[in-house]
């Protein structure tokens, strides 16, 4: 009596295991998942800071400018360079407070020029140069 090796399915199944399609789906998938996890991150976040924001006063008080500082990424090879533009502030009470601003208000200021700052959580409003 000759031995039964099983169905075709059991001896096809393995075969396929073998051919190096699954390692393939396999990591397909969990890369896939984790750049929508990481996209989902970054949106939760920002409507989490969006709406903290949105609950704070708007805060108007005596600063002068303390410090600029900028942060520079990519521009190496044939990709554009990116700007931020950050400013610190120190209130009349002493508290030190960093907003990022735009490039035009960012020339507009010098360290040391006194003024009112406006703000809203971590959203920067404005600064009137008290000139």
């Amino acid at each position: 009596m000759k031995k039964r090796r099983g169905s075709i399915y059991e001896r096809n199944r393995f075969r396929f295991f073998n051919s190096g399609f699954e390692p393939f789906f396999l990591v397909f998938f969990i890369i896939t998942a984790l750049v929508i996890g990481f996209f989902l991150f970054m949106v939760v976040g920002s409507i989490r800071q969006y709406s903290f924001n949105n609950k704070q006063p708007q805060v108007t008080t005596q600063a002068r400018v303390l410090t600029k500082r900028t942060k520079v990424s990519g521009g190496s090879g044939d990709s554009s360079a990116s700007t931020w533009y950050y400013i610190t502030f120190e209130t009349v009470n002493g508290d030190r407070k960093e907003f990022q601003v735009k490039g035009q208000e960012y020339g507009m200021l010098v360290d040391g020029d006194p003024g009112t700052l406006s703000y809203q959580g971590t959203r920067y409003r404005g600064f009137n140069s008290g000139c």
